[in-house]
């Protein structure tokens, strides 16, 4: 019954009718009539959130009784106010009356590109909280969300130019080579895109109706630029890969997959058909990858020989130098480490360099300063020279020109003032995921009020107007979440943490 309603309501929706699947070209979506940022309007979950430890989103049939119930459901609702933080915590000074606007960008986090369907994926391990990843009801639809999520910053970019987009890591969910391909290919822009693996699946026979099918990916219409995560380099965000190769590219499914062959994508043990371009990809491979795509997405032949995404770039206008750090660590676990190596070879001369030359910083990695660690959690190995959370603090606090360290890793919209003793005060901030609701991107602008900085974030919800795969994907994704298959720690986060104006006191020069 279950298969027989998704099929119907899939089709009704995509507007297509059932038959043989072909060469056909897959037709692409509708202009996007808008974009409004979370300010002016934003989606809501219409059921009330609450544990449900009796329907099991990974049981297809559980899962449709979720979204038959309303689990799923989402409305509008009005804009989010913006929260102004300073680093003293004393309320912001008047505004200037002619700020000037120094930089726009977004930044993308936690896209998670799945291949469902590898033999390397472990579903037998999803359960609430800690290993909720191990399986979500959208991850199918990963690439649908991601070109809507490309099409959406698209729309924004027409009214409000960004600069680039910047990545948050975690752009591949389990270090395989085609997740990274079908990423590339649809930040770049293709005229078919298809992520699938193994069997050429058509659950729904027809075309662009079902998460296998191809499909038209618009492009980005500015640069971006990679940062990396654990997920990236990692066999499921946390086991080093070359203890798993051959779970990547055999047959066999010990943890559980997902069979695409009937609609509903079911959970199989498999056996399943091999594909070679499920190859796991190493760091060094990973930084090829990158490099040879475009104009390189900021990996240079520095990244590519060391395998790490280490590199800086300025801003229009030179103003601003934006710092990318790797914290992922190919030693397993699925914290960040900080190596002191990378600390005195990289990290210090590079601010020691843009203090010398007057440019504020802005620092980005996939990890947060509260999610650095030793790397010795589960699947990883202690590094003695890592460099923890107060060190780290400390460290930046020694650097005037320090605005901001952006991270994600958490799937949480999370901003804080850092408060070094001895030190300069800077602001730490996470973007949410895509991959997990609310599955939204950020916009961050840079603007000058006379003796303050102002970093403006503002969310933006991806549109799913015109494209009924998109809408399904955040349907699923709005169940997961509101009936408590999501860590409760991850997802909006408090209302002063997502739309914020966050006010930072210009170096006065000695």
């Amino acid at each position: 019954m279950f298969r027989v309603r998704s099929l119907f309501v899939l089709l009704l929706l995509s507007g297509c009718e059932a038959g043989p699947s072909g060469p056909t070209a897959p037709t692409p979506l509708p202009l996007l009539g808008s974009a409004p940022l979370a300010t002016e309007r934003t989606l809501r979950l219409v059921h009330e959130m609450a544990i449900e430890t009796e329907l099991v989103p990974n049981k297809l049939a559980d899962l449709q009784q979720l979204l038959d119930g309303g689990w799923g459901e989402t409305a509008d609702a009005p804009g989010e106010p913006i929260a102004s933080h300073t680093l003293d915590g004393l309320p912001p000074p008047s505004p200037s009356a002619s700020p000037t606007l120094v930089v726009r960008f977004a930044h993308l986090a936690d896209t998670q590109l799945a291949d469902d369907e590898s033999p390397a994926r472990v579903v037998d391990f999803d359960t609430m909280a800690a290993t909720y990843g191990a399986y979500r009801p959208q991850e199918a639809w990963g690439c649908r969300m991601l070109n809507a999520a490309v099409r959406t910053l698209d729309k924004v970019h027409e009214t409000l130019p960004l600069e680039f987009v910047v990545l948050g890591g975690d752009n591949a969910d389990n270090a395989q080579s085609n997740e990274v391909d079908w990423f590339q290919k649809i930040l770049a822009g293709a005229p078919s895109v298809e992520c699938d693996s193994g069997a050429d699946d058509d659950p729904v026979p027809g075309p662009d109706n079902d998460p296998k099918d191809p499909f038209v990916a618009v492009g980005l219409k500015m640069p971006w630029r990679w940062v990396t995560g654990n997920h990236d380099v990692l066999n499921q965000g946390t086991f080093p890969i070359a203890a798993s190769l051959s779970d990547y590219t055999g047959t066999d499914a010990g943890f559980t997959t997902r069979d695409w062959s009937t609609f509903g994508g079911a959970p199989t043990k498999g056996p399943v058909i091999a594909d070679p371009r499920r190859a796991a990809v190493d760091r060094a491979t990973l930084m090829r990858k990158v490099a040879g795509d475009g104009d390189g997405h900021g990996i240079g032949a520095a990244s590519v020989a060391s395998g790490r995404a280490y590199y800086t770039f300025d801003v229009a206008g030179g103003a601003v130098r934006m710092v990318v750090l790797d914290t992922s660590a190919e030693t397993g676990g699925a914290d960040g480490v900080i190596h002191r190596a990378d600390l005195d070879g990289f990290i210090r001369p590079a601010l020691e360099q843009a203090e010398a030359e007057g440019k504020y910083v802005v620092l980005v990695s996939h990890h947060g300063a509260p999610t650095l660690s030793t790397g010795g959690g589960t699947g990883g190995t202690a590094q003695a020279d890592a460099v923890l959370a107060d060190e780290w603090r400390s460290f930046l606090g020694g650097f005037p020109h320090v605005m901001l360290h952006l991270g994600a890793h958490t799937h949480l919209f999370r901003v804080g003032a850092a408060l070094p003793s001895g030190g300069h005060p800077y602001y730490e901030a996470e973007t949410a995921s895509l991959a997990d609701w609310p599955g939204q991107v950020r916009v961050f602008e840079i603007w000058e009020h006379d003796a303050f900085l102002v970093i403006r974030a503002i969310p933006i919800d991806v549109a799913a107007e015109g494209d009924p795969l998109m809408a399904e994907a955040r349907r699923r994704q709005a169940a997961d979440f509101s009936s408590g298959w999501v860590d409760p720690t991850v997802g909006p986060g408090s209302e002063d943490a997502r739309a914020v104006e966050l006010w930072f006191p210009k170096v006065v020069a000695k």
